[in-house]
């Protein structure tokens, strides 16, 4: 059954479908000034319903096999945003990390804490994993709010982590164990 939940009367955070290439484009190319610092350097194709077409096949595979799951902030038909559990690694690790991002005129209402928080039991409950981490840039105070709020502890630095806005930039690390030792 797909992941689906109200996080309030107007916004939906649902699983990602093969069908969304046209709104995810429509939601990259809105706030592509806005995310222009917080993500990789993008190729101009990245902004455009065929780039997404090729690409969401892979991701909603890659959501079926249970070694991601990746979703999306809908408002009336209209994606916001975005959610997503990557590289999830299974054994003793039993882990994934946690990306997101909304657009700025959703922010302020709490959305991506309780969205995160869904996540969290649902990695848990469902998934079965043990740990969740995150890294955001050292200045993106925001972000590090949401995760606190949300369980996540900082536990690291990591210089030159990961290439953001074209640069390998610094990241601070979050985890949020999931069970008790």
């Amino acid at each position: 059954m797909p992941f689906e939940i109200a996080l309030t009367d107007d916004v939906t955070l649902r699983e990602l479908t093969k069908d969304d290439a046209a709104a995810i484009a429509g939601a990259y190319g809105r706030n592509r000034e806005h995310l222009a610092p917080w993500d990789p350097a993008r190729p101009e194709a990245f902004f455009t319903e065929e780039w997404h077409e090729e690409h969401l096949r892979a991701l909603v595979l890659e959501s079926s096999t249970g070694r991601a799951l990746y979703t999306v902030f809908e408002v009336d038909g209209e994606i916001v945003g975005r959610l997503n559990l990557t590289d999830v690694v299974r054994g003793a690790f039993e882990n994934g990390h946690v990306g997101y991002w909304l657009d700025p005129r959703f922010t302020g209402r709490g959305l991506m804490t309780r969205a995160i928080e869904a996540l969290v039991e649902h990695a848990r409950d469902e998934l079965g994993l043990h740990r969740l981490q995150a890294a955001t840039l050292p200045h993106n105070e925001a972000s590090q709010a949401v995760l606190t709020r949300a369980g996540f502890e900082r536990i690291g630095f990591a210089p030159g982590y990961l290439k953001i806005a074209g640069q390998w930039q610094d990241h601070v690390l979050f985890q949020l164990l999931l069970h008790a030792n």
